[in-house]
């Protein structure tokens, strides 16, 4: 049986050993991560086009082949990239490429953040997807994170986090200053402890888990060790 739900330490744990122990490459992760994560916002009925706000991490990266497999199925998707490509790294890097090769890359936003000119990009889509920041999150977030995240709230378009809303500590539930308020939740392999307090449901919404093809006994492991 999986946990209930996984700590911060445990998501880089299961990535970590999955990688190491199982041999199943980052890629491979991301690539089921942003595929499961596809369906998901499809099941929603979505037909486009999406807005993906994406960061530098490995979050982003799951945004990245969410825009590949969205064109797939022919959803328009515009990638938003809050940071220079120059830091993109590992799988993030890779899956960003792959779209620049795909003419999919989208817009690199220029910084400081011109709030108005944001405002009317979130205007014309019908979806966010929110790929700015992952679990491994902590302390006061800072520049241009707080603006996009504020200017997501406002736009009262529905949100699709990617795993967790951006903003959320994902152990507590509570707000890093400011948190997406998503409508939908794609969280992989399970839920964080964050969602399950008064506070974090505020900002999570429905939460689906999306299975990335972890071996269950690598999670039979874990939850061993917990033990």
């Amino acid at each position: 049986m999986p946990p209930l739900t996984l700590t911060r330490q445990q998501v880089r744990d299961v990535d970590r050993r999955a990688i190491e122990d199982y041999g199943i490459s980052g890629v491979v992760l991301m690539e089921n991560a942003g595929r499961g994560a596809t369906e998901a916002l499809c099941r929603l009925g979505c037909r486009g086009p999406v807005a993906i706000c994406a960061g530098k991490g490995n979050n982003a990266g799951d945004g990245f082949v969410m825009a590949r497999h969205l064109a797939i199925r022919g959803i328009e998707s515009r990638v938003l990239l809050f940071t220079g490509i120059e830091h993109l790294s590992g799988d993030a890097a890779i899956n960003y490429h792959i779209l620049q090769r795909a003419g999919l890359a989208g817009k690199v936003v220029p910084l400081p953040v011109n709030s108005d000119w944001l405002a009317d990009e979130l205007d014309s889509v019908e979806w966010i997807v929110d790929a700015l920041l992952g679990t491994g999150t902590e302390g006061t977030l800072r520049a241009p994170y707080v603006t996009a995240i504020q200017a997501m709230n406002h736009s009262r378009k529905p949100i699709f986090a990617v795993d967790l809303p951006s903003g959320m500590d994902c152990e507590t539930g509570l707000p890093l200053s400011t948190c997406v308020r998503a409508r939908h939740t794609a969280t992989f392999v399970a839920p964080k402890p964050g969602f399950n307090t008064p506070f974090g449901r505020e900002f999570t919404g429905k939460v689906e888990v999306i299975d990335i093809g972890i071996p269950p006994l690598l999670l039979e492991e874990l939850l061993a060790a917990k033990a």
